[in-house]
């Protein structure tokens, strides 16, 4: 007869449950994964899925008790080491939202908003644009298969135990942040420069001719310039956002390894 002792039954929980743990992290702050769209069943079953296909690569894990204190020290750990990993992702596309917004503002177009399917907040068209382009071309490279794959690695590199990510992974963060603010600051710039020279010629038209209806002339003509702007300014918005998509995937890797 087949019998299970306790330990055992806690052996299993503690190989599975800590892998679990950071996986689910991850999808919690992964772009496209971890946003609003995406039912909260659907996320957990993906987590146990990559769980499972993952589980023969994941080095011994610990024998702690997972209801002790060190337990879940380490739970919370594996959950933090997944949404840092997740955030070096997330972080592009919150900045190409704020890249967008400007563009909007200056088109004019703030008042038009719409329902972000991913967020599940009010965002502007343009906002709205470059969210979708972003994503489509993440999932077109491949980059939620290369995030899984750094995922992977980092049970590696960062085993499951008692450290997790140090103040210098903190630190790098941080300063991730700021490098892909000014990124997409880079890719908004062209536009928001040119938008604004428009903006300057209607206010030098309107104290010249104050009889102008500068309201009907200039709304309908901030908005066609902005689009064709937007247009041309495609060509270099793909190897903008693929070298964002290496440079996350490398901040990935570098976060897990300090």
């Amino acid at each position: 007869m087949l019998t299970i002792t306790v330990n055992e039954i806690v052996q299993m929980v503690q190989m599975w449950l800590w892998p679990f743990f950071r996986i689910t992290g991850l999808l919690m702050t992964a772009p496209i994964i971890g946003t609003r769209s995406v039912p909260v069943r659907v996320r957990i079953s993906i987590a146990v899925v990559i769980t499972m296909v993952i589980f023969p690569i994941i080095p011994a894990v610990p024998k702690i008790d997972p209801i002790s204190l060190q337990g879940t020290l380490i739970s919370m750990q594996q959950v933090i080491i997944g949404i840092g990993m997740g955030l070096s992702m997330r972080v592009i596309f919150t900045a190409l939202e704020l890249a967008g917004q400007a563009i909007g503002q200056l088109m004019g177009l703030m008042m038009a908003s719409m329902v972000d399917p991913l967020n599940g907040n009010q965002v502007p068209i343009i906002g709205q644009l470059y969210l979708l382009l972003a994503s489509l071309l993440f999932l077109v490279v491949d980059g939620h298969l290369m995030m899984i794959r750094v995922l992977a690695d980092s049970f590696t590199s960062m085993p499951i135990g008692t450290t997790g990510i140090s103040k210098d992974g903190v630190w790098e963060i941080l300063m991730w942040t700021g490098r892909i603010i000014s990124t997409a600051v880079i890719i908004a710039l062209p536009a928001m420069v040119s938008l604004l020279i428009v903006n300057l010629a209607f206010g030098v038209m309107t104290r010249s001719a104050p009889s102008l209806n500068i309201f009907a002339v200039g709304f309908p003509v901030m908005i066609i310039l902005g689009v064709i702007i937007i247009f041309y300014n495609l060509n270099s918005f793909i190897p903008h956002m693929m070298n964002m998509f290496e440079d996350g995937i490398a901040m990935m890797h570098k976060l897990v390894s300090i």
